[in-house]
């Protein structure tokens, strides 16, 4: 069901998602591999197969937890580039697209929990039949 309280909180994580693409533009961190692009255009996909997932919740488990390794990496990447500009990291002069993936990664590791309430419920009715 597309209605759950997860589904939201894996929809905010692709809209996190869309905003690096969006804000990340200028940031260029190995040359000319698009290497922001590349990843953000990954986790929409990786969001998207999660959302239209909803029957199979261990798959949405593995996908969420995918994407949740691919937005931590992404700040590393991101806090490296920030480091090596010059001038410092003052926040508002570099810009704010570190702080996407660090709500991607909340938004999903919310979703796992509510997606694993939901598979305990299940079991539990199971359990009673």
């Amino acid at each position: 069901m597309l209605q759950r309280i997860q589904t939201i909180w894996t929809l905010l994580a692709v809209l996190a998602a869309v905003f690096l693409f969006i804000t990340g533009q200028d940031v260029a961190v190995s040359g000319s591999i698009p290497v922001l692009n590349i990843s953000c255009i990954v986790l929409v996909i990786i969001g998207a197969l999660s959302i239209f997932s909803f029957k199979n919740r261990k798959r949405q488990i593995l996908l969420n937890t995918i994407s949740i390794i691919i937005n931590v990496l992404l700040i590393g990447v991101l806090t490296y580039w920030l480091l090596s500009l010059s001038g410092g990291i003052q926040f508002p002069e570099k810009g704010i697209e570190p702080i996407f993936p660090l709500v991607a990664v909340i938004c999903l590791l919310m979703a796992n929990i509510y997606i694993r309430k939901d598979e305990r419920l299940v079991k539990s009715v199971d359990r009673l039949r």
